[in-house]
């Protein structure tokens, strides 16, 4: 899976005008967005697992989603959500776990009752991570994102079997990457800082995710994200 190889093409996303696929026909669909970071776990699940052909891909503009999908689809009108065996599905912690139990392809979350247990505790901390991340956004930025960066490279010292949160790659890393990549490019950017820095198992561990195609297919262009961020949080700059 760490094979360096040509971008896919990736659909283009649908609008309100865009024409509704014929729903619930048997075909696994992600309804997504590239530019949503929750939305981008699922979409690296599907494919770390190979299903590229087996779960078809249908992003949306968000700032212009078709109203199909929440009358006939998703009632929340979130991405992402899956529809498959005739239900419809949500929540991205939730669906990677779906995917991963519910397809063929590489496990994605190990059988070893100790990373299995630190596993549970990191998903259940990733949302507080998340939100102080964006909190970081709102003053004292590179400050008050320092606890998150020195966080990570605690949890990256737990198992030394690998570079990735339970040393193999999992699922928890796929929880935690979308996030932090947003991150690590704005504070480059925007405020000249590397979070990376001093904090060599993290500098390790962006380095070999970068390795993966199933993530770097999912990546977002860094200007946009940044672009995206002052717009966001930071109209005056």
């Amino acid at each position: 899976m760490a094979t360096i190889g040509a971008q896919p093409i990736r659909p283009p996303p649908l609008s309100s005008t865009s024409e509704q696929p014929p729903l619930f026909d048997g075909t696994a669909r992600l309804y997504t967005s590239y530019t949503c970071p929750f939305a981008q776990r699922v979409w690296i699940a599907r494919n770390y697992k190979g299903l590229q052909d087996k779960i078809q891909l249908v992003p949306f503009d968000l700032q212009n989603r078709p109203a199909w999908y929440k009358e006939k689809v998703y009632p929340e009108n979130k991405v992402p959500s899956l529809e498959h065996n005739g239900k419809v599905l949500g929540e991205s912690l939730d669906l990677i776990k779906y995917i991963d139990a519910n397809f063929e392809g590489t496990p994605l979350f190990p059988n070893d009752p100790a990373k299995k247990e630190f596993g549970e505790e990191l998903l259940s901390q990733v949302d507080e991570f998340t939100r102080d991340f964006y909190n970081a956004l709102r003053g004292d930025t590179v400050q008050r994102s320092h606890p998150s960066f020195e966080f990570l490279e605690n949890a990256l010292g737990k198992f030394d079997d690998g570079p990735f949160l339970l040393g193999q790659f999992s699922l928890v890393d796929i929880a935690y990457i979308p996030f932090v990549e947003r991150f690590h490019v704005v504070l480059v950017d925007l405020f000249e800082h590397d979070a990376t820095e001093g904090k060599p198992k993290v500098a390790k561990w962006i380095e070999e995710l970068n390795k993966i195609d199933a993530y770097t297919q999912t990546r977002e262009d860094p200007q946009e994200i940044v672009d995206l961020v002052k717009k966001r949080f930071m109209p005056q700059k």
